[in-house]
C-alpha cells in the first residue's frame, strides 16, 4: 500500500496502479463513504448503478439517465 499526502485544498492522487486495476479514467465520477476512521472511494459506473437499482425507487430511470449521459459524451468526443 502506498501513502499519499493531502494538499492544502484537501486533494490527493490515486496511485497509477490502483487507477489501472479499477479502470479509472480522467473525470470518472466517484462516491466517497467514510466510516470507522476509513474513507472508501467507489467509482460510479453503470455496474454500480445496476447493483443499487431499487434503493431510490426510481425503477431504472437513474440507470437510463446515466447511460444516456455516457452516450452523449461519446458523441461529443467523436
Amino acid at each position: 500500500m502506498k501513502h499519499e499526502f493531502l494538499t492544502s485544498e484537501g486533494k490527493s492522487t490515486i496511485p497509477v496502479k490502483l487507477k489501472r486495476e479499477n479502470k479509472l479514467k480522467n473525470r470518472t465520477k466517484v462516491y466517497f463513504c467514510g466510516n470507522d476512521n476509513r474513507i472508501e472511494i467507489e467509482p460510479i459506473t453503470s455496474e454500480t448503478i445496476r447493483k443499487n437499482i431499487g434503493i431510490l425507487g426510481t425503477k431504472g430511470k437513474l440507470l437510463k439517465a446515466f447511460l444516456e449521459e455516457k452516450k452523449k459524451k461519446r458523441i461529443r468526443q467523436g
